[in-house]
């Protein structure tokens, strides 16, 4: 759904192991390494977006993990006009992201890419909470500072190493 900003509604998912790793997944064929993220459906809520991409992404159910944080608003990031799909209508020049900062309750084993017939990701590892902030493309690293600051906040062992950051 994108409105009429042209901002796809969209949720992001940070794993954490418990221990202050959080997982990153690599696109599937390329170098390229984000957290999980899709799009929320007409009449569905955040919470529900969460749970059905976290299956479709990484293969995790919702007995799987536990919600530790929610971004308090939405979080925007805009596609590089090069990137845009200029001929989908409504043009959608971002994303707009209800963060999900979860915890891994579950075997880590349970973790595959498989769950459905297209798969997004082909590989993934735990890596230290501020290092997705420079893994990811240039135009995502705003809003996954943003995120991760925020997910900070309420808990001391992430803090940030750097001032500022």
């Amino acid at each position: 759904m994108v409105d009429k900003d042209g901002f796809r509604s969209n949720i992001a998912i940070v794993i954490s192991d418990g221990r202050g790793k959080v997982l990153l997944a690599k696109r599937i064929g390329q170098q390229a390494w984000q957290f999980p993220q899709g799009g929320v459906d007409k009449n569905e809520s955040c919470e529900q977006a969460l749970f059905r991409e976290l299956y479709e992404e990484v293969g995790l159910k919702a007995s799987d993990v536990k919600i530790v944080q929610r971004s308090r608003k939405w979080l925007r990031y805009r596609i590089p006009s090069s990137m845009q799909r200029k001929y989908s209508k409504p043009l959608c020049i971002g994303q707009k992201q209800k963060w999900f900062f979860l915890e891994l309750i579950s075997d880590v084993a349970k973790i595959h890419f498989d769950a459905t017939g297209a798969p997004e990701f082909d590989g993934w590892e735990w890596v230290n909470f501020w290092y997705p902030v420079s893994a990811v493309v240039s135009f995502k690293r705003n809003v996954y500072r943003q995120a991760l600051h925020e997910f900070a906040e309420s808990n001391m062992r992430f803090e940030s190493p750097l001032k500022g950051s």
